[in-house]
């Protein structure tokens, strides 16, 4: 049959403005779908590096140190004994007043009690952070020293020591004080130095540092005096 070319038109017009819009919809769906790929997980960038949250994620970890990292058992073993050394230290230190004589004494005692008793606080600190028993559970440990009066700590004084430090009075005080002092800080540097040695944390090890700078230097003090003396 015969068609005129006026009748013609209306549907060619219809059919292209059809596939217009066949091909208008093609494109908007993939737009759509790449705007939704570009944000899934997995996708790289252009710079190669993956994009999304589990880069993100998995990165995170790595960046953020575990908390157990920063200590290790020679730092729990180092405050844990330290503490109750220290403690014998200052004990000792306080016995100057009333009994000593020496000025020279009188005023190492007060700077052993200033230095030591913040010691103490700082390393209380440490293992109640790192939740670790304290320094009383500490006596009697294995692999600890054995001191001038058979204790378990490098440079403890006995009872029996103590007791005749107490009862001392003078001169005599004085010098009982610099020779008992003198074993008694031998015994911190050591515990310091095998911290130095085998510790993790940057705080425990820089303590024992400065253990083994202020002790060695008062020792050189006790020296003369019993030199003098």
């Amino acid at each position: 049959m015969f068609t005129s070319p006026r009748s013609s038109a209306p549907r060619r017009a219809l059919a292209a403005a059809g596939t217009a819009a066949v091909l208008a919809l093609t494109l908007a769906a993939c737009g759509s779908g790449d705007s939704k790929d570009s944000s899934m997980p997995g996708m790289h960038d252009g710079s190669g590096s993956t994009a999304g949250p589990s880069s993100s994620a998995s990165s995170s970890p790595s960046s953020t140190p575990s908390s157990t990292g920063r200590f290790n058992n020679a730092d729990v073993t180092f405050a844990q004994q330290m503490i109750p050394h220290h403690q014998q230290a200052v004990e000792m230190a306080q016995l100057a007043d009333g009994r000593a004589s020496d000025q020279d004494v009188k005023d190492l005692a007060a700077a052993i009690e200033k230095a030591q008793d913040p010691e103490i606080s700082t390393m209380r600190g440490w293992l109640k952070s790192w939740g670790k028993p304290s320094s009383s559970t500490a006596s009697g440990m294995p692999g600890m020293h054995h001191g001038a009066g058979g204790t378990d700590m490098a440079g403890m004084m006995s009872d029996e020591h103590m007791t005749a430090l107490k009862a001392a009075q003078g001169a005599a005080f004085d010098k009982m004080f610099a020779q008992m002092m003198i074993d008694h800080h031998e015994g911190a540097i050591t515990m310091a130095e095998d911290e130095r040695k085998s510790g993790r944390s940057a705080d425990a090890k820089r303590l024992a540092g400065t253990v083994i700078t202020n002790q060695t230097a008062e020792i050189a003090k006790m020296n003369r005096i019993l030199d003098r003396l």
